[in-house]
């Protein structure tokens, strides 16, 4: 089997815990709001917009951008248990978005019907050819529309979870091109790294102008029941924004 298999047969068995807390990720999409971060960039963009969220996963900030003022958000991910619950939801909360099941970084949707493109938050690491994935955003925005992305910062797989010292793991390299996941959804998943200087060349290459980069120390995500690692004490960078237009 081909690490994109066994990444897909991760990712579909780790959304089971998509159904099993359907009910408190519904309370969690009532009154779902996106990053203070996020809502600064986004505000004067998603008013009226039509948003796509390629893996949207369980599909939560997609209710934050409806919150936001997006006319519709369509979700995609390849597997059938994520989109289905968050169809679900969307439709129990009567909410503009959709789910659809695709395999990326084709969509098949016509050219330049996007208004923005939102992604991140342990999105792009799953992404083996982001060239094509980046050129495949930039067909179905319409010309001016924007690309937004706010991610792990492309050093965060080097961080220890140690209490106590901030450390770079001895197995990892910031120049390696893929690892294992052994956090989640772990199961054989393997993420594909790069640098910054690669996303940010991948994108504009692509065809988009870049409008705002930053570096942020504060982590998107933290495992539960856990210590926060020493590596989240605000020395060390933890995520990145993104915004981008399409020429």
């Amino acid at each position: 089997m081909s690490t994109y298999e066994d990444t897909r047969r991760a990712w579909e068995q780790a959304s089971q815990k998509h159904v099993r807390e359907y009910e408190e990720l519904l309370d969690e999409a009532r009154t779902a709001r996106l990053l203070p971060l996020e809502e600064g960039l986004l505000a004067p963009l998603v008013d009226g917009a039509r948003v796509l969220h390629p893996q949207s996963g369980h599909g939560i900030d997609d209710h934050g951008l409806v919150a936001l003022g997006a006319q519709e958000v369509l979700g995609l991910d390849y597997s059938p248990t994520a989109v289905s619950a968050a169809r679900r939801r969307a439709e129990e909360l009567g909410r503009p978005c959709r789910y659809e099941e695709v395999e990326l970084p084709a969509t098949g949707l016509t050219e330049g019907t996007q208004d923005l493109v939102y992604t991140g938050k342990g999105a792009l690491i799953w992404i083996e050819d982001l060239a094509a994935w980046a050129a495949e955003m930039h067909r179905v925005l319409r010309p001016g529309g924007h690309l937004f992305v706010y991610e792990a910062h492309p050093l965060v797989p080097l961080w220890e979870w140690d209490a106590h010292d901030a450390r770079v793991r001895r197995d990892r390299g910031y120049f390696a091109r893929s690892h294992v996941n052994d956090s989640f959804p772990a199961l054989g998943a393997t993420e594909h790294q790069r640098t910054l200087a690669a996303l940010v060349m991948t994108i504009t290459g692509a065809g988009f102008e870049l409008l705002h980069l930053a570096e942020h120390p504060e982590p998107f995500w933290m495992p539960q029941d856990e210590e926060p690692a020493a590596a989240w004490d605000g020395r060390l960078p933890n995520a990145i924004s993104l915004l981008a237009r399409r020429r």
